[in-house]
């Protein structure tokens, strides 16, 4: 069994909402990375079933059997529980303490600037109707990252403004308490980011139907493929075709092994005289090899999951153990300790 990293070492939290099962675009914008994290880093992954909630609540049952769903993603793809602490953020009740306490070092009009926000706002919909628990989601966010007193914050470039109003919250906090009690945390923004949809649509999102599970059959992996977004003006064989926006070749940019060859490939779909029905067969073919052992890993743990639940029990209560701290080295700071 793999060894954890030091207490010394420094934390990361990370996590995923569970409303659905985890596709490609997670891996490559943050599973492989975990994978790679725990080695040097003491990790936290957080199934933050509280915070899906916020736009969630008209059923509750989608976030609480997504738990495992996505617990059974991460085992699947090498997140080692001996290594990161894998936890669920509604069974620790201190993180939505320290939310509370956090509201009242933010304003709503604050909240209403911050860009992360106002685009899931209008991605969603909401205009005015906001459920108040989405729009203080930036303070929720404080909660877990201080909790842990994390340090580093893996998130996509649109997330970055999220990390940044954790920050003002903890320099606030500290200031009014005049104590550096809670440590600010720096955004970790991966160097291959967002996959984009197999529709050609900007992101792999589940509630657009453009994404590849990674629990996907052999089947379904092979009818993605066929609807995957190429060059719309590569009409003929002959043509030269384009290799920017050609959702096949960046796809193969992040599961094609061999650089060499999908480089010659490029080149020869550039110059014309290569099919599509040639790229997405080499797409096929590496996608298939990839997803084929986490599809048996994903199986083999499946047949327990009263197992992997226990690994869920056991990781939050470590993870419990360290907020409760957290709470209340900030309850004593403020005074807050009466007995």
């Amino acid at each position: 069994m793999s060894s954890p990293a030091s207490t010394a070492a420094p934390i990361i939290l990370t996590g995923d909402r569970p409303t659905g099962p985890l596709h490609l675009g997670h891996y490559v914008g943050s599973l492989r990375n975990r994978v790679t994290y725990q080695r040097d880093y003491r990790q936290f992954i957080m199934l933050a079933d509280a915070q899906a909630l916020t736009d969630n609540m008209d059923d509750p049952a989608k976030v609480q059997r997504n738990v495992i769903e996505v617990a059974l993603d991460y085992l699947a793809t090498g997140i080692d529980p001996a290594q990161s602490t894998i936890l669920i953020q509604s069974q620790i009740p201190e993180l939505a303490e320290l939310t509370f306490y956090y509201l009242n070092l933010v304003t709503v009009a604050r909240l209403e600037r911050n860009p992360t926000v106002k685009e899931e706002i209008r991605l969603r919909g909401f205009e005015r109707d906001i459920p108040a628990g989405f729009l203080t989601y930036p303070a929720s966010q404080a909660a877990d990252i201080t909790a842990f007193k994390a340090v580093l914050v893996p998130v996509g470039e649109d997330q970055v403004p999220m990390i940044e109003q954790t920050n003002e919250i903890v320099r606030r906090f500290n200031r009014i308490v005049n104590k550096d009690v809670l440590v600010e945390a720096k955004a970790l923004v991966p160097e291959i980011g967002r996959l984009p949809g197999i529709d050609g649509k900007a992101k792999m999102s589940k509630s657009l139907g453009n994404t590849i599970n990674l629990s996907a059959s052999a089947d379904e992996v092979r009818a993605a493929v066929k609807k995957v977004y190429t060059d719309p003006l590569h009409l003929r064989v002959a043509d030269p075709g384009h290799i920017e926006g050609n959702i096949a070749f960046a796809y193969l940019d992040a599961f094609d092994p061999e650089k060499d060859a999908l480089a010659e490939m490029k080149a020869h779909y550039q110059r014309g005289g290569l099919a599509d029905s040639i790229v997405k067969a080499r797409l096929e073919a590496c996608l298939q090899e990839f997803l084929a052992p986490i599809r048996a890993r994903r199986a083999e743990l499946e047949k327990d999951r009263g197992h992997v639940m226990q690994i869920l029990k056991e990781g939050t209560a470590r993870a419990r153990e360290v907020a409760a701290q957290t709470a209340d080295e900030v309850k004593r700071a403020m005074g807050l300790s009466y007995f």
